[in-house]
């Protein structure tokens, strides 16, 4: 089974390719969408649904995964990782794609075991779990990764209903 995860963000989007097959994972692509603070918002928005159709077409992926929104105390860093889960959502939906949401304790307790585990942590078991010879980079990617694993972890576990 192909999974794409999805770390959201206006000024950054990371992304994550894995295949889940017998409860091992192969990378096949990993990356972040870009776009600059200068921008209007709509063009950001824009930039971040047409790179994810783009990677949605190119992999086919059969499960979608991505971060929930969690409380923050930046009313407007909130608003804005919103506006971009908001077309993400949107382009999985087009493309027929179920989403899977995870919150950043459920992500670290499938990769690293542990719900309040560091950054760190989390990079050091995505590099480990994918038999990578570095952390990937930049974080936003690394979290995406995460963020897939937890998705096959949980999907092979039976917790959720397919």
């Amino acid at each position: 089974m192909i999974i794409l995860g999805i770390d959201p963000g206006t000024a950054i989007t990371g992304y994550g390719v894995v295949e889940y097959k017998g409860n091992n994972f192969k990378l096949l692509e990993y990356g972040v969408i870009r776009s600059a603070k200068s921008e209007v918002l709509a063009v950001r928005l824009n930039k971040i649904f047409t790179g994810i159709n783009e990677i949605i077409d190119k992999y086919k992926p059969e499960q979608f995964a991505v971060e929930e929104l969690f409380f923050n105390k930046n009313v407007k860093t909130a608003l804005s990782v919103g506006h971009a889960r908001g077309v993400i959502l949107l382009a999985a939906h087009l493309k027929g794609l179920k989403v899977n949401e995870y919150t950043p304790l459920q992500v670290k307790q499938a990769v690293v075991g542990y719900g309040r585990a560091e950054k760190k942590q989390v990079q050091f078991m995505v590099k480990a779990i994918l038999n990578l010879p570095d952390i990937p980079k930049p974080d936003d990617a690394a979290d995406a990764l995460a963020i897939a694993i937890c998705h096959g972890h949980s999907h092979s576990s039976g917790l959720l209903k397919f």
